[in-house]
């Protein structure tokens, strides 16, 4: 509680202090940026909410292969790799949860849910070509988005007013290959783009290869003067091999290696098989000035076959849902606001048979299972633009979840059944903006987070009918501005304290809840940038997280692990970057990250070590003429050849936390656009 108040009354310290500074200078403006978080459509400096923004300037700092070290350069977000193609994304602090996969962070694809209804969400199935546009929501994302403590990232493709041609080829350390082309095609009316890539690594490590192929469809398509249809679809077909994690000294003898023994990772083939297929569409109609609907439904089956250490999994998983919202807008005297109103609904159904591994052969079924979930989200909100530039948000959320499992082989065979308890999950949020330079906020927020599926049922195959969700209230301010129109600055500290915490033990063979937990974080993000008529456009900026993350109340197997560090996320990150552009067409960029020693399990008896690393990027880019332009570029990371692990296995069995990242690499490419036109 002496936390929270702190936080509260050193923003209003800070807000009164901006509030003298800036109001002798009130003609300085942000830039305009547009955000459709919590459904807002304002401008970034009016929408009262911890957000990070991606877009094609900040996608294209790195290597094009993925958006990890991007998402890496957002305070308080943390991209995982145990090994290429196999992904963690976390959002303040949430991979405590996620041996493997993406979990307790919702997923949105072009504003349907990408996160399936187990939970689940196959983020590696995207190409780095089919992201144009990501906001990163932090914090409890409940009363809008359902389930999901950790909060709430929307997706979208990259659609563009002028009709292109683009191909693209790479090659790099470690077998990297990539070969990738696109075409927007189509008018105002009608505008469709599609994109194939072909991307595959061998692997710095030992069975870590992958290989992808994916195809993106995308389409927009007028209907008339206030409607307009979106269609999505994107087929995937991704294979990765899993090394596996290593104890301490076999990463210090040999790291590239993958995981020893007999029954080691090599002996047992073990890799991941996914084939899915994704549609949807979204149909939005402007009845009057004030009324508008957005109605959207989608569709997806993947074919999920993991050879691993101890088994040979089969899965068959077919996802259906919807999200519609309807808004209101209206005005009165000197206030204004908007009125949201929707529902969203997913049914999930998959089959999962396991069997015996031996040596990547599927062996005799060790159990049958079928797996349902049905999850329905109901939520409102009303958002109110007040007199003296305060901007007021009240929303909440009424959340169902029914959970069906059948064992058709193994023990114990028979149907459970779970029904938990609707929860309701409100926020409020209000905002003042002091100035066209500089805004502040504060919000209250509820959260909860259900159980998996890959959770009640994790990889020990053992179905868990007793665990309950997450939930928490978090406390946040933010202020966010710019100075000497030069100079933008966006800083946000929360307390987030959240109840019956799910954690991962023996790297996923089964999971409990760990009592209370406190969760306290600043974030800070400062950049500076010349004025854009310079020769030389110069850009420098700061990413910086500071968290205290503690075990209030938490003991297991008579082991009280209260006041120890939450497990699987440093205390301290920092990222520098720089961005030169030259005018005559040249450009380079330099990013550092300083990572603090990590908790690798409860006990805190074990800790990576904090590592620093350096990339850069060089390009040219040019015409050849007016509708033909190439660019060549090339870069490398891990500059300083740091050894450190990226993707840690938290509580492993055995000790074996570790999964080597790559060592210094390299990359080069060309891109060519031979059409393009407005």
């Amino acid at each position: 509680m002496t936390g929270r108040w702190i936080i509260v009354f050193s923003f209003l310290s800070v807000n009164c202090l901006a509030q003298e500074q800036l109001a002798k200078d009130s003609s300085k403006v942000l830039n305009e940026v547009i955000v459709n978080a919590y459904s807002s459509n304002r401008s970034l400096k009016e929408t009262p909410v911890a957000l990070g923004l991606v877009g094609e300037k900040e996608l294209n700092r790195f290597s094009n292969t993925s958006i990890l070290s991007t998402m890496n350069t957002i305070p308080g977000v943390r991209m995982e790799e145990r090994s290429p193609g196999s992904y963690r994304f976390s959002i303040r602090g949430s991979t405590i949860r996620s041996p493997f996969g993406v979990r307790d962070v919702k997923f949105y694809w072009n504003g349907l849910p990408l996160t399936d209804g187990g939970g689940n969400t196959y983020l590696n199935l995207l190409d780095f070509d089919a992201f144009g546009r990501a906001e990163v929501i932090k914090g409890p994302g409940a009363s809008l988005y359902g389930s999901g403590t950790g909060g709430v990232v929307l997706l979208n493709s990259p659609l563009t007013n002028k009709k292109q041609l683009q191909f693209t080829a790479m090659g790099g350390s470690f077998g990297l290959q990539r070969y990738q082309g696109k075409a927007v095609l189509g008018n105002a009316k009608r505008k469709v783009f599609m994109n194939y890539a072909h991307q595959q690594s061998e692997g710095y490590r030992q069975q870590s290869a992958m290989r992808r192929d994916a195809l993106n469809l995308e389409g927009n398509f007028s209907l008339g003067n206030k409607s307009t249809l979106q269609a999505s679809v994107f087929y995937t077909d991704l294979y990765y091999q899993t090394p596996g994690g290593l104890t301490l000294t076999q990463y210090n003898i040999d790291p590239k290696q993958a995981r020893p023994g007999p029954n080691g990772s090599v002996q047992q083939q073990a890799a991941i098989y996914n084939k899915t297929i994704f549609g949807g569409v979204v149909y939005e109609k402007q009845w009057s000035s004030k009324w508008s609907t957005r109605a959207g439904i989608y569709d997806s089956y993947t074919d999920y076959t993991n050879p691993a250490i101890r088994n040979y999994e089969r899965r068959n998983e077919y996802n259906l849902g919807g999200r519609t919202d309807t808004q209101y807008q209206f005005e009165k005297g000197s206030w204004s606001g908007k009125l949201t109103m929707g529902a969203e609904l997913q049914h999930f159904y998959s089959t999962l048979t396991d069997y015996g591994n031996k040596s990547g052969i599927k062996d005799t079924v060790q159990s049958d299972d079928r797996l349902t979930s049905d999850v329905i989200l109901l939520f409102a909100q009303a958002e109110f633009s007040l007199p003296r530039n305060f901007f007021l948000t009240i929303g909440g959320s009424a959340n169902f979840l029914k959970y069906k499992f059948n064992r058709l082989a193994g023990t114990p065979l028979g149907q459970q059944q779970r029904n938990f308890d609707p929860v309701f999950s409100p926020r409020l949020a209000i905002l003042k903006k002091l100035n066209e330079q500089f805004s502040a906020y504060a919000s209250i927020s509820k959260g909860f987070s259900a159980p998996s599926l890959a959770e009640v049922l994790p990889s020990s195959g053992v179905y868990n009918n007793t665990l309950s969700p997450e939930q928490g209230i978090n406390y946040e301010v933010g202020l966010r501005g710019k100075l000497l129109k030069l100079f933008s600055y966006n800083v946000a500290a929360y307390d987030f304290e959240l109840n019956d915490a799910i954690v991962s033990q023996n790297n996923g063979d089964y999971f409990i809840n760990a009592g209370n937990t406190s969760q306290k974080g600043l974030e800070t993000f400062l950049a500076w940038e010349t004025a854009s008529s310079s020769k030389i456009n110069l850009r420098s900026w700061v990413a910086y997280t500071l968290v205290d993350y503690k075990f209030v109340n938490y003991s297991h197997d008579g082991v009280n692990y209260s006041g120890n560090k939450w497990t699987g996320t440093a205390p301290n990150t920092l990222v520098f970057g720089l961005d030169l552009n030259f005018a005559m067409n040249f450009y380079w960029n330099l990013t550092t990250t300083y990572v603090d020693r990590i908790p690798l399990n409860d006990a805190n008896s074990a800790y990576t070590s904090e590592y620093f690393l350096a990339g850069s990027r060089i390009g040219f880019k040019n015409r050849i003429s007016q509708n033909i332009s190439f660019e060549i570029f090339g870069g490398a990371d891990n500059i300083l050849d740091q050894k450190y692990s990226l993707g840690n296995d938290l509580n492993a069995q055995g000790g074996r936390y570790y999964n080597a990242a790559a060592t210094r690499n390299f990359y080069f490419g060309i891109k060519i656009i031979p059409f393009q036109n407005n």
